[in-house]
This record gives C-alpha cells, sequence and structure tokens, in this order.
C-alpha cells in the first residue's frame, strides 16, 4: 500500500524463510487474501495490495496453519481492515533480523506481529498500543521452579532479538541473567519450546500472549513464574512518516474494535485479557 507502483519478487523476500513459505500474488478483489505458494511470482505494490510482515513463527499472533497458508490473531485482523477498505492482503513472512531492510525498501508495509513499540517509539511511524504484552518465565510445572531466583545455574531459553532478551540485558537484570547456568538463545519460540519439552532448557523467557497459546495446547505440563520479567505494548509499526496508511489502518481497527470484531478475534486466541484499545480510543 505505497502511493505509486513498486514490483517485488516474493522469491527473493522469503528466500531465508523455510520452504513453503512463498507469498502468492494478489488479485484486486476487495476481499480477496493472497495466499503462499512456492511459486516465484511478482507482486504490485500499489493501492489495491496491503503487505503486512510478519514472523511465521509466532503463535498466536502469526504462524502457519498448516495447509500451505498463514493465520494468527494480528493476519486475522489485517484481513478485516482489508476487507473494510477494498484491499487485498498479502502475508509476507520475513526474516525477523531483516524486518527493517523489508520496512524501509518498501517490500512491505508495515510490520504487524506482536511487534513491541518500547524502546522502538522513534524508529517508526506506530499505530496505538492494541496489546498489553508481558514478559513471563516458563517452566515445567513439575520442575520445582516458583521464582527467577530458582533459575540460578539452569539452562534458560529466549528468542533472538526479542523484547525478553532485551529485557533480559537491561542493567536491571544484569545479576539474574549472570546467575543462569547458559542463555540459549533461539530462532523462534517454536524450538526453544521444543527443547523445553526435550529437556534442553529449563525455562524459556517470552512473551505472555505466546506463552498463554503454548501452554494451553499442551495441558497442565507447563506454567508461567507469577514475576514478570517486563512490560510492554504492541503496535502496528509503519515506515517512519508513512502517517496517510497509519491513520487510515488505525481508524479501521477502531471501528473492528466497536463493531467487537477485534474482541471476538482476541477470544478465539485467548488474548481477551491483554486488550488495551480501549484505553487509547478517545485519547
Amino acid at each position: 500500500m505505497r502511493r505509486g507502483k513498486m514490483k517485488i519478487t516474493a522469491a527473493l523476500l522469503c528466500a531465508s524463510v523455510a520452504a513453503g513459505c512463498l507469498t502468492g500474488c494478489g488479485s484486486t478483489d476487495k476481499k480477496s487474501t493472497a495466499e503462499n505458494d512456492t511459486k516465484a511470482v511478482s507482486v504490485t505494490n500499489d493501492d489495491k495490495t496491503f503487505i503486512v510482515g510478519f514472523d511465521a513463527s509466532f503463535p498466536p499472533y502469526g504462524y502457519s496453519d498448516g495447509k500451505g497458508g498463514y493465520t494468527g490473531f494480528d493476519l486475522e485482523l489485517a484481513q478485516e481492515v482489508c476487507d473494510l477498505e477494498g484491499w487485498t492482503l498479502i502475508k509476507q513472512p520475513i526474516d525477523w533480523d531483516a524486518k527493517d531492510m523489508e520496512l524501509s525498501s518498501g517490500a512491505i508495509d508495515c510490520i504487524w506481529n506482536g511487534f513491541t513499540i518500547n524502546g522502538r517509539e522513534d524508529d517508526y511511524t506506530w499505530s496505538d498500543p492494541y496489546i498489553d504484552n508481558s514478559q513471563v518465565y516458563v517452566v515445567a510445572s513439575d520442575s520445582g521452579i516458583s521464582t527467577p531466583a530458582d533459575l540460578k545455574g539452569k539452562q534458560v531459553g529466549v528468542q533472538k532479538d526479542s523484547s525478553a532478551l532485551s529485557a533480559l540485558n537491561e542493567d536491571e537484570n544484569a545479576d539474574l541473567k549472570k546467575s543462569f547456568g547458559n542463555l540459549v538463545q533461539y530462532d523462534d519460540y517454536n524450538t526453544a519450546f521444543m527443547d523445553l519439552e526435550s529437556g534442553g532448557v529449563e525455562c524459556v523467557a517470552m512473551d505472555i500472549g505466546v506463552a498463554s497459546y503454548q501452554i494451553s495446547s499442551r495441558g497442565d505440563k507447563y506454567k508461567m513464574l507469577d514475576d514478570l520479567l517486563a512490560t510492554e505494548q504492541y503496535g502496528i509499526g509503519f515506515k517512519k512518516g508513512n502517517t496517510e496508511l497509519c491513520d487510515k489502518v488505525q481508524a479501521d481497527l477502531y471501528k473492528l474494535y466497536d463493531d467487537g470484531k477485534v474482541k471476538e478475534l482476541a477470544e478465539k486466541y485467548k488474548l481477551t485479557d491483554y486488550l488495551c484499545m480501549d484505553k487509547y480510543e478517545n485519547k
């Protein structure tokens, strides 16, 4: 969604993403979604397309649906916005380390995927916050770990370039971090959680919404510690200065919130407790 037109090649954008994560070409049908296939295609990023960059391994916000496409709370919200505007949604998986390059080059219109505002306030044009997020510690229910102090000498996992890692690197958490036996960094939280299941690590520091999703799918085998590592807020990040597109998407989000659609999707993805749009709608 840009002024003017720009050709991008989906195969190049997705080279670092797992096989099967290439983005398909969208039509201009008002309620269509350009799903992903395995062919190299050319997408015209114009006033009829809305290209959302996201981490494809970040449930419940954005992840593979197991059918060759992608779903999640943020992606379903993006589709609702596109339905209101008559845009074609392009779901563009990105290498999280390359997100800024993708945005500045115009390959994507925004980063919409559990994207933390805090500490990045001046780097993007932001929507209002829509999720109050916390960083939490997840451990096995029978681990005997009940506080962060119990992590002394333990193997602790965290995602690379994540808010949890940033929090652990803060001066106030320096002693806690030093107490760990080792801090293991993962490309994504799915891999980290699999390592937690296998005993490779004894704790994973992660976003509370992701933790809730992962725990709910595994019964009572895991728990979150009561102590929080950090608190933050999620927003949609647009290229710095792109206020026109940001304002349009923001207005649509509040309409969807007032209509009950945001709450409906939040309930579906077990995120109801973390919604915060009511704090900002009439500011």
